[in-house]
């Protein structure tokens, strides 16, 4: 079996097939990753590029161990180290790298939309890794691995996702890739955070009422406050956000009960979680982080068109 695109550039554009055939062969993957030697030669010969024009540090790390598991070359771009601090633009920067043959091209940029630009002028498969606030597809791919490994399915399960609604790429491609594999989606923010479109665009349930969130769901995902993509005040202080829908251990105790808790990383301790929550036995955080290596092998494999070798 194979993806019916030959990029992945947002969930938009997946199949729930699609969907399904990535979860089942991070799986495999994973198992993988358990073995004494968790390398296979799946990727040998193949080169990828990691082009990040956006700080990170769990996605940049997940796809280069990815790369690394599965044996492929890999070569790390830095903005600020590279011609493009000098002016260069994203095109020439990009066919400048692929004229070294590369032949996939791992991209994280602050404008929605660019790894789509790229995918219609060089050759390379392009993964969006996030682009602006439009998407970040791996990382709803490790969300929903994480829930069905965790509930044993997607279909029929409630899905919170609380927080900074209108700035999140996470938020987005969560939503569409629960939606389309069956699941039921609330959203749960301020009301300037959240798009005033959202409910009739998305079909989810809507609320501004954290305690409404918890009671209602069986999964939480929570998101930070992105205080770098805003450019107005949308809420007092954080210290008021964190009053009204700060999740702690009493909140949680208080539900009728016990919910799952996520958050995409990295957390703001304080802000949207207290520490007794994120590090509790509710919380599957850690176990996001693990499978995204699986998750990110399992997308580099697949858009390769290699067979597997394990």
């Amino acid at each position: 079996m194979q993806l019916s695109t030959p990029h992945l550039l947002g969930i938009r554009d997946l199949t729930s097939d699609d969907i399904s055939l990535i979860l089942s062969t991070a799986e495999q993957f994973k198992e993988v990753l358990q073995r004494p030697v968790k390398k296979v030669p799946s990727l040998r010969d193949v080169t990828v590029v990691n082009l990040f024009y956006e700080n990170s540090t769990r996605t940049r790390f997940s796809f280069e161990l990815a790369e690394k598991r599965l044996s492929a070359d890999t070569l790390n771009f830095s903005v600020s180290t590279s011609s493009a601090a000098k002016g260069e633009t994203l095109l020439d920067t990009v066919k400048n790298i692929l004229s070294m043959k590369v032949d996939m091209v791992v991209m994280r940029h602050s404008a929605s939309g660019a790894p789509h630009f790229l995918a219609q002028h060089v050759p390379a498969t392009i993964i969006n890794a996030g682009d602006g606030i439009n998407e970040h597809p791996t990382q709803a791919l490790l969300d929903a691995f994480s829930i069905k490994e965790k509930t044993g399915k997607l279909k029929g399960v409630k899905v919170a996702i609380i927080g900074d609604i209108m700035h999140s790429r996470v938020a987005q491609s969560n939503i569409y890739l629960l939606k389309k594999m069956g699941a039921e989606v609330l959203v749960c923010g301020p009301p300037t955070l959240l798009p005033k479109y959202i409910r009739p665009a998305f079909d989810v349930h809507v609320t501004f009422s954290v305690r409404e969130a918890l009671e209602w769901c069986d999964v939480a995902n929570v998101l930070r406050i992105q205080l770098e993509r805003q450019n107005q005040v949308l809420f007092s202080s954080l210290r008021e956000y964190h009053l009204a829908y700060g999740i702690n251990r009493k909140l949680l105790d208080s539900l009728s009960k016990e919910i799952i808790i996520m958050h995409p990383g990295p957390i703001n301790r304080g802000v949207e979680l207290e520490s007794d929550v994120a590090d509790s036995r509710q919380s599957i955080i850690l176990q996001q982080v693990e499978n995204g290596v699986a998750v990110r092998m399992a997308v580099l494999y697949l858009l390769s068109g290699k067979r597997a070798s394990s």
